[in-house]
């Protein structure tokens, strides 16, 4: 027979794990704060670019993933879904910074807007047709990719020194792209994009570290096999000095010289 006391105890720890289970479904989908909605960014080097989308993608940590600022200058959309795919489902985007511009020029910032976080999409309902939206969110190290949520043409910058022109250290997709480099920051141009902008870059700098490490290995490789073929050269002829390594073709097998 459990006691009274017991009996308090374990509703005591039930009531923790449920209140610890409401706060982590409360993490997930309790959508973004006001204070993220409406954190401080910069957009207006963006919505001066001649494009429906434009990009910029900045630099993060050693260990730090990096920042993108997006701009979106939208002809009769009332709702974007922002998402990133995975192998296994699509996943929503936590964003920052939202801002929305009517076409006279208004602003409002994110927490005017009905924007809800779900677990496949960040839903953000319009409160015009025509007009501008912006928004901030996490990139990778070295990688950037998007979803075209909109249709059009677009522009992206990518962090201060970084490349994608290598192939074996970068790459984009889709093709069809223009490449400039302005201010050691290069820029990537599509006039027509509807499918996923997907970059993969580097630092510029880290390319002659690469290959100067690679032919250190290759140096100290060949130094060691030099070195492990002269070893075993020197053993062969102290072998054969003591005739303990001579071929011995002959049927009737006799022994080598000096042992005869």
């Amino acid at each position: 027979m459990v006691s009274g006391g017991s009996r308090r105890l374990w509703f005591a720890v039930l009531a923790v794990a449920l209140l610890v289970g409401f706060a982590g479904c409360a993490m997930i989908f309790g959508g973004i704060s006001d204070e993220e909605l409406d954190r401080e960014q910069e957009y207006d080097d963006l919505r001066e670019r001649n494009a429906t989308v434009s990009i910029d993608v900045e630099d993060g940590g050693f260990v730090t993933s990096g920042e993108f600022r997006a701009v979106y200058e939208l002809e009769e959309t009332d709702e974007l879904e922002l998402y990133r795919s995975s192998f296994y489902r699509d996943q929503a985007i936590d964003i920052h910074s939202v801002r929305f511009w009517y076409e006279n020029g208004t602003v409002v910032t994110g927490s005017d807007l009905d924007v809800d976080q779900g677990r496949s999409s960040t839903d953000i309902v319009l409160p015009a047709e025509n007009g501008t939206l912006a928004f901030s969110g996490d990139a990778g190290r070295t990688t950037f990719s998007l979803p075209a949520f909109v249709e059009g043409s677009y522009d992206v910058t990518l962090p201060d020194g970084h490349r994608s022109s290598m192939f074996l250290f970068g790459s984009v997709s889709p093709s069809g792209y223009d490449r400039d480099v302005v201010d050691d920051r290069e820029r990537l141009t599509w006039g027509e994009v509807d499918s996923t902008v997907s970059i993969r870059y580097y630092h510029s700098r880290d390319v002659p570290i690469f290959f100067g490490l690679v032919s250190i290995t290759l140096t100290v490789g060949a130094i060691a096999l030099t070195y492990t073929y002269r070893q075993v050269k020197r053993v062969e002829r102290k072998r054969e000095e003591i005739g303990i390594d001579v071929d011995v073709e002959d049927d009737d097998r006799r022994p080598p010289p000096g042992l005869q």
